[in-house]
C-alpha cells in the first residue's frame, strides 16, 4: 500500500495557485490519500449530478472539476451538458449542481436552451425530493450579468427543489470563487449524506458525453491542460503573414505558434487563448493625461505595468461609467446615461476608450489612484483555431482580423489583435493557452455530411475542419458557405479552397461577397438560393455548424436555415423550429459564436 506524503509535501510554496485553489486541492489529495487506505471501496451512495451550459468551455472545466471533487469525497459524480438532460430524468436526480456560462444578452447558451425551455413547460414534474445549487460564470460589463445562472435558479426552486447553497455569480476572473463554492458545495453534501473519501474516491469520475467522437474527452484531462491564463504557455510566434488583399478595408493575418514542448494536444474546433500587453502609447497617453510617470507603485507593483499587463484600458467598465456620471451629472455622457436605452449608450460609447471618457469629462475625472480600481482585469482573446492536428500537430494556427478604427485626431486598435500584429515580431513568444470546445467539432462518422457556414475570419475552424477530414480520409460531402465584402480583396484561403475542391475534399463552395454588385449577398441569401439542396443534405444525415459574429450573422443564418426547412418541409413554421431543436439534440447543429 502507498501512501502520500502530506498535502503541503504535495503543493510547491511556489505554485502558481490562489488560496482558494489551494483549498481545493488540498481536499482533493486528502480524497485520494483516504482512498489508498481502503482495501474494498463500496459503490458510493448519492450521486452528484453536475449540469453544465457552456458557450467556450469555461462551465464545462468546472463541471469537470466538480466531479472529480465529488469523488475524492466519496460521492459519485456525472457531468452532462443540460440540453443533454429531460425534465423526467431531472425529477429522478437527487443532487444536481448547475454551471453555466450567460450568452449574448441574458440568453442561455447554445447546450442550455432546450433545457430551460423544457422546465418552463406547465407539464414539467415537480423537483420536491432534490436539492441544487447553481454557480453562474459570466462578465460584469454586460447588463443581464450571469442571467442564465439567475433564470434556472429561481426555476428550480418554483418547481420545489431545495437549495443546498446559495447561488455565486463569477465575474470574469472566476476562478477563486468557483473554487470556493465548489469546496462549500461538495462538503455540505458530503457531510449530509454521510460520504467518506475511502467510500468512492477510488473509482474514476463518470461524465457525459460531450466530444463529437462519443469520448467523455474534457479540458482537464487532456495533456498540457496545466496552462491556463495564470500560467499561460510561452508559444514561440513562427509566422505572420497577410491573407487580405492591401486594397482591403480589413486586414486579415494568418498566425502559427510553435507548441513546443507545452504538451498542448489540440481537436478541430477548440480555441486559443491569446494574453495580450497594452499598446505602450495608449499607456503613455493615459499617463500623460493623469499626470503620472508610470514609476508609482499600486499594490506592490508599478503603475505603468500594471496598465501595460494587467488593466483594460481600451473598454471602460460599467463602474467607471457610474463614476464619471455620478462626478458630471450635466455631462453628455450622463444625459445617453439618464436615457435608459442600452443601445443609445452602446452607439455613444462605440470607439471610445478610457482616455477618451477622461478627456471628455475634464476637471471632474478621477485621478490615478481613484481611477485604477475601476478599470477592470485585462483578458485574454479566445479566437478559433484554424488548423488541425492531424496536419501540423506541433503548430496551431489562427487566422485573425486586425481591428483598427479612428482619424486624424486619435487612432485606436484591437487590444490582441494588433499586439499580435504590430508588437510582437516572428520569433518572439506570446502567452497561451487552449480552450477546448467538444461540443464544436468535425462528426465522428467520416461518412456523415457536414455544412459549414463561415463569413470573413468565420472561416477559421472550418479551415481546420477541412483539414482534418483530408487528414483522417473521412468520405463525408463537406458544404461551405463562406462570403466577405470583395471578392478580389477579401477571399482569404482561395488557393487552398480551390485546392481542397480539385482533391475532392470539398465538395461544394457557396460564395456571398455582399459588396460585388448593387444588391448585397450574403451566406444566408445563398442558403435560401440552394434551400432544396441544403435540405436534403440535412435529411441525409449533415451536421450544420456557424462559426462568426453572434449579435448579426448568427441570427440572420439561424431564420434562413429555419425558413429552408419550413419551405421544403411545407408544414410551417412551428414544425421548423421543432425540426432544428431536434438537430440540437442530435448535435448536428453547433456553434461557435462570438
Amino acid at each position: 500500500m502507498s501512501v502520500l506524503p502530506p498535502t503541503g509535501q504535495l503543493i510547491p510554496v511556489d505554485a502558481p495557485f490562489s488560496a482558494a485553489q489551494e483549498s481545493w486541492l488540498a481536499g482533493f489529495i486528502a480524497g485520494i490519500a483516504a482512498a489508498g487506505t481502503t482495501t474494498a471501496p463500496s459503490t458510493p451512495t448519492t450521486t452528484v449530478d453536475v449540469l453544465f451550459g457552456t458557450q467556450t468551455g469555461n462551465a464545462e472545466f468546472l463541471a469537470d472539476q466538480l466531479v472529480a471533487g465529488a469523488t475524492a469525497r466519496g460521492l459519485g459524480g456525472r457531468a452532462r451538458a443540460l440540453d443533454d438532460v429531460t425534465p423526467e430524468e431531472l425529477a429522478g436526480m437527487s443532487h444536481v449542481l448547475v454551471v453555466t456560462s450567460t450568452y449574448g444578452e441574458g440568453e442561455m447558451p447554445d447546450n442550455a436552451g432546450l433545457f430551460w425551455d423544457a422546465v418552463q413547460a406547465s407539464t414539467v414534474p415537480r423537483l420536491d425530493g432534490l436539492q441544487y445549487a447553481v454557480l453562474g460564470l459570466g462578465d460584469t460589463s454586460y447588463d443581464e450579468f450571469c442571467q442564465a445562472a439567475k433564470l434556472l435558479d429561481t426555476r428550480f426552486e418554483q418547481l420545489g427543489a431545495t437549495r443546498v447553497h446559495e447561488r455565486v455569480d463569477c465575474d470574469v476572473d472566476f476562478e477563486d470563487p468557483a473554487a470556493l463554492w465548489t469546496a462549500a458545495v461538495l462538503d455540505r453534501i458530503a457531510t449530509e449524506t454521510g460520504a467518506t473519501a475511502g467510500t468512492g474516491a477510488t473509482g474514476p469520475a463518470t461524465t457525459g458525453t460531450t466530444a463529437a467522437d462519443g469520448a467523455a474527452a474534457t479540458r482537464a484531462s487532456r495533456p498540457g491542460s496545466q496552462w491556463s491564463k495564470r500560467n499561460p504557455y510561452p508559444a514561440r510566434l513562427v509566422e505572420n503573414r497577410l491573407l487580405s488583399d492591401p486594397r482591403s478595408a480589413k486586414e486579415i493575418r494568418h498566425y502559427e505558434f510553435d507548441l513546443g514542448d507545452s504538451g498542448i494536444t489540440y481537436a478541430a474546433g477548440d480555441a486559443l487563448a491569446v494574453v495580450p500587453v497594452n499598446d505602450d502609447a495608449l499607456v503613455d497617453h493615459l499617463l500623460e493625461h493623469l499626470g503620472a510617470t508610470g514609476d508609482e507603485l499600486f499594490d506592490g507593483r508599478s503603475v505603468r505595468e500594471l496598465l501595460r499587463t494587467d488593466r483594460e484600458v481600451r473598454a471602460p467598465s460599467k463602474d467607471l461609467i457610474a463614476d464619471l456620471v455620478q462626478r458630471s451629472p450635466a455631462s453628455e455622457l450622463a444625459a445617453v446615461v439618464a436615457h435608459g436605452d442600452k443601445q443609445e449608450l452602446d452607439r455613444w460609447l462605440w470607439g471610445r476608450d478610457v482616455l477618451d471618457l477622461l478627456r471628455d469629462a475634464g476637471d471632474t475625472a478621477p485621478g490615478l489612484d481613484e481611477l485604477l480600481p475601476f478599470l477592470r482585469p485585462l483578458q485574454a482573446r479566445q479566437y478559433s483555431i484554424s488548423s488541425s492536428p492531424l496536419a501540423h500537430p506541433d503548430r496551431i494556427h489562427l487566422t485573425v482580423a486586425s481591428v483598427r478604427y479612428g482619424d486624424d485626431h486619435r487612432k485606436h486598435s484591437g487590444v490582441a489583435s494588433t499586439h499580435l500584429a504590430d508588437r510582437v515580431q516572428v520569433g518572439d513568444e506570446v502567452g497561451v493557452y487552449l480552450q477546448p470546445n467538444a461540443a464544436f467539432g468535425v462528426p465522428a462518422d467520416g461518412d456523415a455530411p457536414l455544412i459549414m457556414v463561415g463569413p470573413g475570419t468565420g472561416i477559421a475552424p472550418f479551415r481546420g475542419f477541412l483539414h482534418e477530414r483530408a487528414a483522417s480520409g473521412a468520405t463525408g460531402r463537406n458544404w461551405l458557405f463562406f462570403g466577405d465584402q470583395h471578392r478580389d480583396t477579401d477571399f482569404v484561403y482561395a488557393d487552398e479552397l480551390t485546392a481542397l475542391q480539385a482533391d475532392g475534399v470539398l465538395t461544394r463552395l457557396d460564395l456571398a461577397f455582399s459588396r460585388d454588385q448593387a444588391e448585397k449577398v450574403y451566406v444566408q441569401t445563398r442558403m435560401r438560393e440552394q434551400s432544396r439542396e441544403l435540405y436534403a443534405w440535412l435529411e441525409d444525415g449533415a451536421t450544420f455548424t456557424v462559426c462568426g459574429d453572434a449579435s448579426r450573422m448568427a441570427k440572420d443564418v439561424e431564420a434562413a436555415l429555419l425558413d429552408v426547412i419550413a419551405t421544403e418541409r411545407g408544414r410551417g413554421a412551428d414544425d421548423a423550429v421543432d425540426y432544428l431543436a431536434d438537430l440540437r439534440r442530435a448535435k448536428r447543429y453547433v456553434r461557435d459564436v462570438y
